[in-house]
This record gives C-alpha cells, structure tokens and sequence, in this order.
C-alpha cells in the first residue's frame, strides 16, 4: 500500500486512466473489501446487545480486524482505501485523480448498500443499526468530532502507506485497523464512531433513516482534505528527509 504523486496530466488523460483495465480491477477490489468490512461492521452491531457497555468492545474490535483485513486485501490492487473519506484525503492529496475518486466512491457506496441489504435480508426479524448522535452531542459537534478522528485515521493511512518507511509499510493495515478501533471506543457512546460514510450510508439506506447523514459525511471529508494536506506539505513533505529526534537521518524513513 505504497501512496505516490501522480504526474500532472489533462483531465481527459486522467479519465481515460480510470477506465483502463488496471482501474477497473481496482475498483472490484474496493468493492470486495468494503462489502466485507461494512458486513463485519454492521452484523458485529447486529449482533450485539444494545445497552450492554460490552457491545462497544465488540464492534471496535470488529473494526479493528475487518479494516485491517479489508485494507490488506486489497492494497495490492487499489491502495486499499475501503472509505471515502479516505479515498477524499488521496484525491486532495494529489495521489488519484478525480475520475479515479467518483468511480471509488460509487463501488464503496454500492459495496456498503449491497452488505447492509445482505444482512437486512439473512435476519428477517431483525433491524439494520444506523449511526446515531447522542442526546447530549450537537450534529455540529458530532461532525467536529467524526472529522477529527477521520483526520488522525487518514493521517495514519498515509504514514503507513509511505515508501520511505521501508519494511514498516507492512503493518500498515494493522496499525490502520488498531486507529479505527480506538476512534470507535472513544466516539461509539457519543456519535457512534463512523469514520467512514459510506459505511453509514448503506446501513441508513437499507434502515430507511437518512437523518443527519450530514454529519458522517461533511466531518469526515474535510478531516479527510485536511490530513492528506498536513502529512504531504507540512510534517512530511517529499523533499524533505524524514530527521529523527536526535537530530540525525534514520535508516528507515517516515
């Protein structure tokens, strides 16, 4: 799951490149990994006992294993973003184009509706779990809160993804599933720790509640934009060798 600039080229360029044979496999990719990720998710909520604190143990550690699955299988063939808000973080940051964005975006929401329909279907007397504010939280204060974990995930994806960490990258998915599991245990109790909008989409939709579906997605993207701008142009620009903190370059970089 290496991140690189993409070399300038015209919007038409561009959009032939994410129609290419390559691209198309890539997006089957994001397709299969977030239709397991958001069914690990969804059917972890499902399963669980609502109001037993114990549930939100559960479904962050469904997080934590479903993402790190998910990011790894499909690494190879489409940097593994299994989120929007992800996929928005390495449009801003130059590392896929626009083209290549809307069509990621489409297989993530169509994998998301696609799992949540599975489950709705499988558990006939049962209800599909929708992401919730909580009575004491604001939607503004649950958009800051959504966006602010979805800028330390995505800044995360981004050092785990980058080349100059060396044999590091291989944890990534790892320690990108681990970020997504501490976000869940702090923010479950107050805006349900999403993270991820098409994952609140397609569990919405198929619940048929779209209420304050603003909040899981305006947070997100701008945290998203946020930390693909802060990793690549302030703490870790290319140009720049990493330098550690005893003021000398270390053999892997970060």
């Amino acid at each position: 799951m290496l991140i690189r600039k993409m070399p300038p080229l015209a919007l038409s360029s561009r959009f032939r490149q994410s129609i290419t044979p390559d691209a198309l496999r890539s997006y089957l990719a994001e397709f299969i990994s977030t239709f397991f990720f958001v069914f690990a998710v969804v059917g972890s909520s499902m399963a669980s006992t609502e109001g037993d604190p114990s549930s939100l143990v559960t479904v962050a550690i469904a997080n934590t294993f479903a993402l790190s699955s998910a990011v790894y299988i499909a690494a190879g063939a489409s940097g593994g973003h299994v989120n929007p808000a992800v996929t928005f973080g390495m449009a801003v940051g130059g590392h896929i184009s626009v083209p290549t964005a809307l069509f990621y975006w489409l297989s993530q929401m169509l994998a998301s509706v696609f799992a949540s329909l599975v489950l709705r279907v499988m558990t006939v007397s049962q209800r599909v779990p929708t992401y919730a504010i909580a009575e004491e939280m604001t939607g503004f204060g649950a958009s800051m809160l959504e966006g602010l974990l979805t800028f330390v995930l995505v800044y995360t994806v981004y050092a785990c993804s980058d080349p100059r960490r060396g044999p590091l990258v291989a944890i990534g998915p790892l320690v990108i599933g681990l970020t997504a599991g501490a976000g869940v245990l702090s923010a479950g109790p107050f805006s349900g720790g999403s993270m991820n909008p098409a994952c609140a989409f397609g569990s919405a939709v198929i619940a048929g509640k779209l209420k304050n579906q603003a909040v899981y997605w305006v947070g997100p993207l701008i945290g998203a934009g946020v930390a693909g701008l802060v990793y690549d142009n302030v703490v870790f620009p290319p140009e720049v060798p990493a330098v550690s903190i005893r003021g000398v370059s270390d053999a892997v970089g970060v």
